[in-house]
């Protein structure tokens, strides 16, 4: 009877215990059965919305790069407008500059010095000066000065009563000519035969010329004002 009775009370439990796993296991499958597509379906959400982050920010990236490109070639065009404002301004005298040339020196000798016409003491006068730096440029000069002053197109080269002005200032001899270029080109173009600083020689004018490394020129400090002139378009 003891041994029907212990079978019976195993048997029992077995039955429960079974039970009890079928129904842990048809609940985890159900779980399980139900989980799945929502957390397919909350991961696609987020793939989705990752994966337009990633276009927006390839598009922003794209838009950068653009106004990063549109930087750069407006800060290219800037820089070449500089370069060429500064290169107008050397042309015209408005920017003091430095470079090798020539140094041209005139002075009379004591036993030359005589009255020109303008009874200024000297026997250089305006006419001089002016072809002298006519023949600077057609010898490749690219910045001339006389007695510290530079000369452009504004310049003037005058009598101011008996004295010789340049740029408004009053200039006396010895008259110290400066010219920035190519030093060779400058001595030989100055140096030709019959040219205007051979025929000074023969007036009893002592004339030095030489050529330097380094000449300083300081800009031109005189009027640019136009009254009547406009720029075309």
């Amino acid at each position: 009877m003891r041994n029907k009775g212990a079978q019976l009370s195993l048997a029992l439990v077995c039955l429960i215990v079974g039970t009890m796993f079928g129904i842990q296991y048809k609940t985890t499958s159900f779980y399980k059965a139900s989980l799945v597509p929502a957390r397919i379906e909350d991961l696609t959400a987020q793939l989705n919305g990752v994966t337009g982050e990633r276009d927006n920010l390839g598009q922003k990236v794209a838009s950068l790069n653009q106004q990063l490109e549109d930087i750069r070639n407006s800060d290219m065009e800037m820089a070449d407008l500089q370069k060429e404002l500064q290169l107008a301004n050397m042309v015209g005298g408005l920017y003091p500059v430095e470079g090798p040339g020539i140094s041209i020196t005139m002075s009379e000798s004591p036993g030359s010095l005589q009255a020109n016409e303008s009874g200024n003491g000297s026997i250089v006068n305006v006419l001089d000066l002016l072809r002298l730096v006519n023949e600077l440029r057609a010898s490749g000069a690219e910045a001339i000065t006389v007695n510290d002053q530079r000369i452009t197109a504004m310049s003037e080269i005058n009598w101011s009563g008996s004295m010789i002005v340049v740029n408004e200032n009053r200039v006396a001899p010895p008259f110290h000519i400066q010219a920035i270029g190519d030093p060779s080109l400058l001595e030989s173009g100055m140096s030709l035969k019959g040219g205007y600083l051979e025929t000074l020689k023969f007036t009893g004018m002592q004339i030095e010329m030489k050529k330097v490394d380094k000449i300083k020129m300081a800009a031109y400090n005189g009027s640019t004002k136009m009254t009547f002139g406009k720029a075309v378009n």
